[in-house]
Order: C-alpha cells, then structure tokens, then sequence
C-alpha cells in the first residue's frame, strides 16, 4: 500500500503554523476595522467638552457670537456657531465652515476669529451630528445631509444670498464642502488639506486593507469636476495625513476659475498658524474678488 504524507496546518509544521496563525491575526485585524469603520474615521467629541459660553469665546468687544439650532433633512437636530461684528457689511461674504474629523466646533473658535477679523467676513461653523451639542451619530451621509442643512439654515431661514456664500471645507470638512458644491451653487468654494477619497486614504495609512471593504467613500476626486463655482485649494507638502498630491489631484480635476494656495512646512491643523498673513491674504483675496 501506497501511503501519501498529510498536512495538517494546525498539527504540522511550525511554518506552516505561524503561517496559518499570521493569517488568521490578519483577517481578524481587517474584519475588525471594517466593523469600526466609522470610529477610525470619524472622531466626534460631544458636548460638554470645549468651551461653549458665546461671550466667553467671542471675547473682543464688537464680535458677536451666536448659537444656532436648526434641524436636518433627517430630522437630527444641529448645533451651529455665527460670528460676526455688531454691524456685518449686508453685501459682505459669509464663509460657510466645515470643520475636520476630531474634536467639535468649539475647538475651531480661534480660526473661526481670525476668519472673521483678518478675512472681513462672517463665519458660520456648521455643527456634524454627534459632534458637539449636535444630536445623532455621524456618518457619510448624515454629514452631507447635514452640510445641506446648514446651507438651508444661512440661505433660506437667514436669508443670506447665495452668491455671498463661500463654502470653506478643512480636511474631511473638504469632502463635506466639495460634496455640497455639487448640489448647489455658492459664491466659492475653498478646500484645504483634503483628501482625494476615504479609499485613498486608507491605502495610505492602512494598505493592508483592502479598498473594496470601504464602505466610506466621500470620492472627492470623482465629484470636484461638477462643481459650478470658482475654487481655491489650499494645501502644504509638510502634511503627513492628506499628501500634498491629494489636493493637486483635486485642483487638477476642478473646473476653472481655480487658484490654488501652498503653506509651507504646516501639518494639517497647523495651516492657518503656519501660513500667517500670506494665508489669510490668499483666503481674502479669494472671498473679495469677482473672479
């Protein structure tokens, strides 16, 4: 009788043991970031976290802060935060901010100051379900719903004409921003230290994952080209999260008009301080021009 040798992964060999356990480590590692998706990508902090008095944070005689409630599409009730001067030119731009992935607006308080005294504009920092003191649990697309909720808030509950609005999105909030832009037609639309998609990122940060287990896309790179509005990319090459290519990719597929800003040697929360008096010019000349 002929006999034939066996393998048995869990009885034989030790390589083929580390093998098979290296295996499994692997699928369970995968299997579990695809489960948590949301938790790697999204990083609410809710409230009480920040500080939330307006005339705490408004701090300068002359600013004006106000809480606003509005209620999305979805019926998820939002939190955001309008800054102005006691008297805001009627004409003047409104910058329509959405923020990145980590934290809630109030840790966005001192961009949102410096927007609103160097650039001369009113800021609106739109509120994310499940950041802050905004209800439900964020997502794709409860954030778009949301970004659409803050528009309708500023231009048809305040009444503010859309032709004024820039819409301002940093890091994810680009997505947000750029996702909007396709869906209605602001004054601008100004993406910083952004990303091309969440599968691109992934591939960056995660590449043992594959891309067709996301199921977060926020395909920027696929939307930029339908947007209607003038554009203004701003982005550093010292930015190890969203690579400097990223928003040269975006830049490169958006229709014109289009100008495009580079801070240098800034991380991705560190653009506005980093960037200075060039960075806040860039963002003016933008807001204040006819293009």
């Amino acid at each position: 009788t002929t006999t034939y040798p066996t393998f048995d992964v869990i009885s034989g060999s030790a390589p083929l043991r580390a093998v098979a356990l290296l295996a499994a480590v692997f699928v369970v590692v995968v299997l579990t970031m695809v489960v948590f998706e949301k938790s790697l990508i999204f990083f609410p902090t809710s409230y009480p976290d920040g500080e939330w008095d307006v005339e705490v944070v408004a701090g300068e005689p002359g600013v004006i802060l106000e809480d606003c409630f509005y209620s999305s599409e979805d019926g998820v009730k939002l939190h955001s935060w309008w800054c102005r001067t006691e008297e805001p030119d009627p004409e003047g731009p409104v910058l329509l901010l959405f923020h990145g992935n980590a934290g809630n607006l109030s840790h966005r308080a001192d961009l949102m100051l410096e927007l609103a005294s160097r650039v001369g504009a009113e800021v609106v920092v739109a509120g994310y379900r499940g950041y802050g003191r905004s209800e439900g649990k964020p997502s794709e697309k409860g954030l778009y719903a949301d970004a659409r909720a803050a528009w309708r808030f500023v231009t048809v509950d305040r009444g503010v004409d859309p032709d004024r609005v820039v819409v301002f999105g940093k890091s994810l909030g680009g997505a947000v921003a750029i996702n909007l832009a396709t869906e209605i037609d602001p004054g601008g639309l100004i993406v910083e230290s952004s990303f091309t998609s969440i599968p691109d990122m992934a591939a960056r940060h995660y590449p043992f994952v594959p891309k067709f287990l996301i199921r977060t896309r926020m395909d920027s790179l696929a939307k930029i080209s339908g947007i209607r509005c003038p554009l203004l990319v701003i982005h550093s090459r010292a930015d190890e999260v969203a690579p400097f290519e990223y928003g040269g990719k975006l830049f490169d597929a958006a229709p014109q008009p289009k100008k495009f800003h580079e801070v240098q040697g800034a991380g991705p929360t560190e653009t506005w301080l980093v960037g200075g008096r060039t960075y806040f010019d860039a963002i003016r000349s933008f807001v204040h021009s006819d293009h």
